[in-house]
């Protein structure tokens, strides 16, 4: 369902496009008719595609194995560990099975011998097998538990190994709190030009767990605003876009203080490319501690305010127990 806010987003940017139609009568011609058609038709598309990309913004963030599912990080150290949510686990997790199985590190390996009722990349899993880590050409294999609701998945980040535990049932997804976002507008699509640099290299991309990556980067954008030209370094992760990671003015005050990502569009034949800033968004460490995100380069934090994309994530505040109040007893 998408919340509330987006639909009144859209809602306030069709009302603006009726209104900027019905300010524009009196004596025109047929030229100044048409300017101010063609400026509504331009209006009514900036929301519905803004309207949109919101909309899967949130059903993305909110699916079950969505990062708002995200409850686990445990580090894996070669060798044999019993994992699951009972206390006699060497690694505990918060959510699943008391049991869920042993995971055993060797290099680069990881072996899984389950404990629980498991598939493994869609397939019941009964004996011992290997699982696949996130820099394998497949991916991560797809450990699941719990009936459907519990994702399993092994990520390399810094050379080492760990175990990222979703859940369905995640605290941070049933209470998820929606987004909020800057007022932007359409003169946050900036033209920008790239500027390739040469094959192969690659920019060191510190996370906010403290590991450093080397991430592919074949170019900068450029773009100006109110004068000044800025330049941010565009990294490729193999997604078929350029992947911004930035801080700006707002960081901080405002908007999410370790930084935000922006998708930009491949190039064109000659350079050119539309930066949109109305669909910043936050990274997945905005929602949830055990996340690994990557930090602004120095190169990337911008001496500008931009106030266009998502706003900082408002967590919903606990309702403090109250030992007065008596919950109904249940039956059964």
């Amino acid at each position: 369902m998408v919340p509330a806010r987006t639909l009144k987003f859209a809602a306030m940017l069709l009302a603006s496009v009726a209104m900027l139609a019905a300010c524009k009568r009196g004596p025109a011609g047929p030229a100044a008719q048409e300017q101010t058609a063609q400026a509504a038709r331009e209006a009514r598309e900036f929301a519905r595609v803004q309207y949109l990309w919101r909309a899967k913004r949130v059903i993305d963030l909110s699916r079950p194995d969505g990062w708002t599912s995200l409850v686990g990080l445990h580090w894996l150290d070669p060798g044999a560990h019993r994992v699951g949510s009972g206390a006699d686990n060497g690694i505990r997790t918060s959510m699943g099975p008391e049991h869920l199985g042993v995971f055993t590190v060797r290099g680069k390996q990881v072996g899984f011998v389950p404990d629980a009722l498991v598939t493994v990349d869609g397939k019941p899993q009964i004996g011992a097998t290997n699982l696949r880590i996130d820099s394998d050409p497949q991916g991560a294999s797809q450990l699941v538990f719990d009936g459907g609701k519990g994702l399993a998945t092994v990520i390399e980040r810094g050379g080492r190994l760990a175990l990222r535990i979703k859940h369905a049932d995640a605290e941070s997804r049933v209470k998820f709190a929606g987004l909020q976002y800057w007022v932007g507008g359409r003169d946050w699509q900036i033209p920008a030009k790239f500027i390739a640099h040469p094959p192969g290299k690659t920019l060191p991309i510190a996370n906010i767990i403290g590991t450093t990556d080397h991430i592919p980067n074949p170019g900068m954008v450029e773009f100006e605003r109110g004068g000044k030209t800025y330049r941010l370094e565009a990294l490729d992760e193999g997604e078929g876009t350029l992947f911004l990671v930035f801080a700006d003015r707002t960081s901080g005050h405002g908007s999410y203080g370790a930084g935000r990502f922006l998708d930009a569009p491949m190039p064109d034949k000659q350079g050119r490319l539309v930066l949109d800033f109305n669909q910043s968004y936050n990274p997945p460490c905005a929602f949830t501690p055990f996340a690994t995100c990557p930090l602004p380069p120095p190169e990337n934090r911008l001496d500008l305010a931009i106030q266009a994309g998502e706003r900082d994530y408002r967590k919903p505040q606990a309702v403090p127990h109250d030992p007065a109040r008596q919950d109904p007893p249940t039956e059964g």
